[in-house]
């Protein structure tokens, strides 16, 4: 009797064991977070999916990311001085600049640790295959650097 009820503990321990594995390997791990990076505050439609892949994005690429989501998005874009020809769907702050639109993390990583004398960067027209709007297929676009009441520049190519 005495070793059936140890066997019987034995598989207990060991079904507990495969569960609470189970559990750790389906709970989707957080992105590591890189103290070194600003945070980034997006300001977003509530509604808009390519918004909150953007911010996934960012977060996979090791920035910490506050989303505040607003009906409307005018009078953020104008106190970061966004050009209206790059206005979209969600507006970034980090750090003293602003991020308009799908600009990939590696971009705005490059504008930190460079710290042009610019207001931001922006990518206009929602282009297909940039950071948040992936797809079948993937086209050519700019990211352009923008300081307030002047044109903008390319920032680069992808």
């Amino acid at each position: 009797m005495k070793n059936k009820t140890i066997k019987s503990k034995i598989h207990i321990v060991f079904g507990l064991s495969a569960l609470i594995t189970l559990i750790l390997l389906s709970v989707p791990s957080q992105p590591k977070v890189d103290v070194s990076l600003p945070v980034v505050t997006v300001y977003k439609s509530p509604t808009c999916g390519c918004c909150k892949k953007w911010v996934k994005h960012l977060q996979n690429s090791g920035f910490k990311v506050i989303s505040k989501n607003r009906n409307s998005l005018d009078s953020i874009k104008e106190e970061l001085g966004i050009p209206s020809d790059l206005k979209s769907c969600h507006t970034a702050k980090v750090g003293d600049y602003a991020v308009e639109d799908h600009v990939p993390a590696s971009d705005i990583k490059q504008m930190l640790a460079e710290k042009p004398e610019i207001g931001g960067l922006g990518v206009p027209g929602m282009p297909m295959g940039s950071s948040g709007i992936e797809g079948s297929r993937k086209d050519n676009y700019k990211v352009f650097a923008f300081i307030k009441g002047k044109p903008t520049t390319v920032f680069s190519n992808h």
